[in-house]
């Protein structure tokens, strides 16, 4: 019922009830004792036998205020009185009236851990029993909840350093079996081609329909140097494919950088761990020093990231602004609605910026993608984005155990969600191979090879290309075999390769994205600056966004 029903019924029911104030019923005096009859017999008889109750007496009368004419009832609210009471319960906050515990449902639990513990086949623990209540409690709420056992607590504090056993595979589940949200970079994952999108439907021949994630994830650890097998089925293939892997200790490189070309560098972040955002700021200033200068244009590859830690994808994406809003969360809880916002200074000082996106992009990768979307400071190129909107709060529940609780969901500067949408890109690249055509031993014949041709007027004798070019160049390929080897970067990584040309026409343009061109900003209360948003002290309740989540990104 709402506060202004509740008025309403409390305006009605005061009408109806008796007057404090009212004179009460007549009733029989008691007959007068005088002083000279209260002696001892007179006691005796108000008093009783010995043990027996004392006969009630009448209630002492409330006497009424001065000037008070008893009516035998309140007189009824005028219309000024209803009004005012509907507007005072009008303008009160409509709050969330607590829920009683459901009783009945709590009887059915009862008879059915009752019904577990006496007719099972095998006796069970209590302790066991009550810890699968959690996680089956923690489960029915969204993928990406879960209760974590003192094993997985510490796999996620390990996961989040950059160091963990397993495969390399970020996973999560879908329809039942472990679908694959994104390989690690240097991964036996990845070296086995595994990709972003399969579904593992068995592990070592056993099929994975109705496994939890984390008994499958259990499966798929061992010790370094062991071999497992996978079926995994794949869109793009009629039937399934086994692959056979070799378990390692896995190092994430959280980021890597090349020089492109002179004046054009690579960032590669493979996922957000607690220490990307200085990873990526000494990246820069290492392809500075390597390009001998400022760059002219940076391609930032957020491919198969499965995302990470939230603090970390706001100090990533305020290296590339100025100003504006970053990323808003909104929750239930007070503590739940922040709002991050870009300090000065971007490490490219305006130089252009690309960032390439996937299908296994997930999370915290959308965070950066969506701001520097949204800001106008970076053209989003690849495929749509997994589309995970949601934060996960880590909150300790002893000092062995935790949950890992969807506490919030995020939007882009403009207000978008993405959960379940995810980051369309500005420019849709699909995935694909390029085959490089056999070199010609004839060189393409130009003007300059004509007889008679006529010659540049600007003065110039410099030397004319003859058709001496190609076997000067197998010659060279000769004389360094590894030169021979290396291929276009087309043919190396299309999409990259068509990143890299993009990033050259904003050059050529002088049109590189500006966050100044239209700074986007949401409210500014409650606003929190990157330089604010720290990591939260050990113990606390920290948010962890992540796509996979970290129990699930560790051990595989």
């Amino acid at each position: 019922m709402t506060k202004l029903q509740l008025a309403l019924l409390a305006l009605l029911c005061v009408g109806l009830a008796p007057s404090t104030f009212a004179q009460p019923a007549a009733t029989p005096e008691p007959e007068a004792i005088s002083p000279s009859e209260s002696g001892s017999d007179a006691a005796d008889e108000l008093s009783g036998p010995p043990g027996a109750i004392p006969a009630a007496t009448p209630p002492a009368v409330q006497p009424p205020p001065p000037g008070f004419k008893p009516t035998g009832t309140r007189p009824e609210p005028s219309v000024e009185e209803v009004q005012q009471a509907l507007q005072a319960a009008a303008a009160e906050p409509e709050a969330e009236e607590p829920e009683g515990l459901p009783l009945d449902e709590l009887r059915v639990f009862a008879e059915v851990f009752g019904r577990i513990k006496s007719d099972y086949v095998e006796r069970v623990d209590d302790r066991e029993l009550l810890a699968s209540a959690i996680r089956g409690m923690l489960a029915g709420l969204d993928p990406h909840s879960a209760y974590l056992d003192p094993d997985q607590y510490q796999d996620l504090q390990v996961g989040t350093t950059g160091e963990f056993g397993g495969l390399g595979i970020e996973v999560g589940m879908k329809d039942g079996f472990v679908e694959v949200i994104a390989p690690i970079d240097d991964t036996p994952a990845q070296r086995a081609g595994i990709q972003a999108g399969d579904l593992i439907v068995r592990i070592d021949d056993k099929p994975v329909k109705g496994m939890s994630l984390g008994d499958a994830v259990e499966l798929m650890r061992g010790k370094p140097g062991s071999t497992i097998e996978l079926t995994l089925t794949r869109d793009s293939l009629s039937k399934p494919l086994s692959v056979k892997l070799e378990r390692a200790v896995i190092k994430v490189a959280s980021v890597k950088q090349r020089i492109l070309e002179p004046g054009f560098g690579y960032l590669r972040i493979a996922n957000f761990q607690a220490r990307t955002t200085d990873d990526l700021l000494e990246a820069v200033a290492k392809l500075k020093r390597e390009n001998g200068g400022p760059l002219k244009g940076v391609v930032l590859d957020l491919r198969n990231n499965p995302g990470g830690v939230l603090n970390t994808a706001v100090g990533v994406s305020d290296a590339f602004l100025e100003q504006g809003l970053i990323v808003y969360t909104e929750g239930r809880l007070d503590d739940a609605k922040l709002e991050f916002r870009a300090g000065p200074d971007d490490v490219l000082d305006g130089a252009p910026l690309v960032v390439l996106v996937n299908g296994g992009s997930a999370s915290a990768s959308e965070i950066v993608a969506g701001a520097l979307q949204d800001q106008r400071r970076a053209l989003i190129m690849g495929n749509e984005t997994f589309g995970k909107g949601s934060v996960q709060t880590i909150i300790p529940v002893d000092e062995r155990t935790a949950l890992k609780l969807t506490t919030a969901r995020y939007y882009t500067p403009a207000g978008r969600s993405i959960q379940a949408l995810g980051i369309v890109p500005d420019i849709i690249l699909e995935r694909g191979s390029l085959t490089l055509a056999a070199k010609s031993d004839l060189a393409p014949l130009k003007e300059a090879n004509l007889v008679r041709h006529l010659e540049d007027n600007n003065g110039d004798d410099g030397d004319q290309p003859t058709d001496a070019a190609p076997a000067d160049a197998a010659a060279a390929d000769a004389a360094d075999p590894k030169q021979a080897d290396d291929k276009p970067l087309a043919a190396e990584d299309y999409q990259l390769s068509e990143a890299l040309n993009v990033l050259k026409g904003l050059v050529i343009l002088g049109q590189a994205p500006s966050a100044s061109e239209r700074p986007l900003s949401h409210d500014d209360a409650g606003a929190v600056t990157a330089e604010e948003a720290v990591m939260p002290a050990d113990g606390a309740a920290a948010p962890a966004e992540d796509a996979a989540a970290p129990t699930e990104n560790t051990g595989n």
